[in-house]
Order: structure tokens, then C-alpha cells, then sequence
């Protein structure tokens, strides 16, 4: 079967996010050379034949989640690969494996399965393991003194923040400090759900109309070009040798 390709880039740093949540992640810090690269490189992927999503409202995350679900509702998709071992991405994940991630520095697949053995939670519970527990690589700090084992634990059984007593008395199962983090959640309750929906992909970011526009059919004619522009030649064999498989 010809490989289909999608890959979403950000086309700006900022987000919808950036309007919920003032600490939510700018690219203030980011490296003025890297930041001038993004347009290079989206036209580097273009050349070589792949189908892009540049995102501006939403972010790259929403938009690779977006199209694997979305490529998933075609009966002929066998499988969806996400390349990135972003733990975001994590809630994507299907029990049957038709979307898994795969991370290529360390050559692993992630599935459903897998996420669960690492966060202790299902994938559909991964935002609002992110929501108390924080991710301080998107800016957001969440809820204090709601560690990964505590939350891990309440979000297993309880599986949705929504569903957690509001009474620690009422709690189905011992959780260290209980009382603390009850009057923590209570307190913070609306920042708790804001966190967990920064942290939530947003599955209507747009990406692809139909599926065999992700169908990849080699380099498009310029490609040399512009590979040889930026002393990627090492690029343009490899690339031509995919394209003949």
C-alpha cells in the first residue's frame, strides 16, 4: 500500500491556549535562529512531497491528533503511527492499536497499553492527569501539592476530574494527605479543568479533507533545489530511493 504522510508543523508559536491561560508557553525563550527556520522547513517538507498542516490557531499536537482520528474513520486506514513520543499525544491512543505513537530516538511504539503502565491512567485520562499534575514544558503548573502518585491513583479509579467527591471522606480508596489535596482540588477547581483543557487535543483543528490527499508519491520537481540550498544533498538519494519502493 502507498504510504499516506501528514505532518503537522507550527506555523506561529502561539495558540488559543495563549488566551486561556497567560503562562501558557510564547516562545519568548526560543532561539531566534530556530524561530526563523519554521517557514524554511515547511517548505523543505513540501518539496520532498509531503502534505502539510500548518496550524496558527491550534497547535502541532491538534493537528496530528486531528488526523489520526480523523484517518481512522476510514475503513481502509489499517493503522495511524504518530512520530513523536509526546505524552499530550498519549490521550490519541486507541485500545485496538489502529493509532499508536513511536518514538524514533529510542525506536519503541507506545500504545494504549503502554501509557497506562507509565501514568498509571488510561489515555482518555491523560488531560486531566496533565490538569493536577502540571506540564511545565506547555507553562502550566498545576495544582499544588498533586503529585504524579496521588493522581495517578484517584484518576484510575475515578478516571475524570469531574468525578472526584468533593468530600475526601467519600473517596473510594486511601490516598496519602487525602484531606489536603481535597480542599487543594476544591479551591483550585475551576483552574484544575482549565489546566486539563489547555491540555486536551482538540480534535477539530483542520488538517486533510480526504485521506488520499496523505498519499506520498515522491519528491515534487524542485526538491533538489531547495535540499541542495540548505546542504541537505544526502537527502535528495534517499528520498528518490523511497519514492522508487
Amino acid at each position: 500500500m502507498q504510504p499516506h504522510v501528514g505532518i503537522a508543523t507550527d506555523h506561529v508559536i502561539t495558540s488559543f491556549r495563549n488566551e486561556l491561560y497567560e503562562g501558557y508557553k510564547d516562545g519568548s525563550d526560543l532561539d531566534p535562529v530556530i524561530l526563523g527556520q519554521f517557514t524554511l522547513l515547511e517548505d523543505v517538507l513540501e518539496a520532498i512531497g509531503f502534505t502539510i498542516f500548518p496550524m496558527v490557531e491550534h497547535e502541532a499536537d491538534d493537528g496530528l491528533g486531528a488526523a489520526a482520528h480523523k484517518a481512522i474513520k476510514n475503513s481502509q486506514v489499517q493503522q495511524v503511527i504518530i512520530c513523536t513520543p509526546d505524552k499530550d499525544l498519549g490521550q490519541c491512543l486507541t485500545p485496538d492499536e489502529r493509532i499508536i505513537q513511536y518514538d524514533r530516538r529510542k525506536q519503541e511504539r507506545i500504545t494504549y497499553e503502554t501509557v497506562i503502565e507509565k501514568f498509571g491512567v488510561s489515555p482518555e485520562s491523560i488531560p486531566d492527569y496533565l490538569g493536577l499534575v502540571g506540564d511545565t514544558a506547555d507553562g502550566f503548573p498545576g495544582l499544588k501539592g498533586w503529585g504524579a502518585k496521588s493522581t495517578s491513583t484517584l484518576l484510575a479509579h475515578y478516571h475524570h476530574i469531574e468525578q472526584i467527591p468533593n468530600d475526601h471522606t467519600e473517596w473510594e480508596l486511601q490516598v496519602r494527605s487525602a484531606e489536603k489535596l481535597s480542599q487543594t482540588l476544591n479551591d483550585d477547581y475551576d483552574l484544575a479543568l482549565l489546566f486539563k483543557l489547555i491540555a486536551t487535543i482538540d480534535y477539530e483543528a483542520q488538517t486533510f479533507e480526504t485521506i488520499d490527499e496523505l498519499k506520498w508519491e515522491g519528491p515534487q520537481d524542485n526538491f533538489s533545489g531547495i535540499l541542495e540550498k540548505i546542504d541537505a544533498e544526502r537527502l535528495i538519494e534517499k528520498a528518490t530511493r523511497l519514492a522508487q519502493r
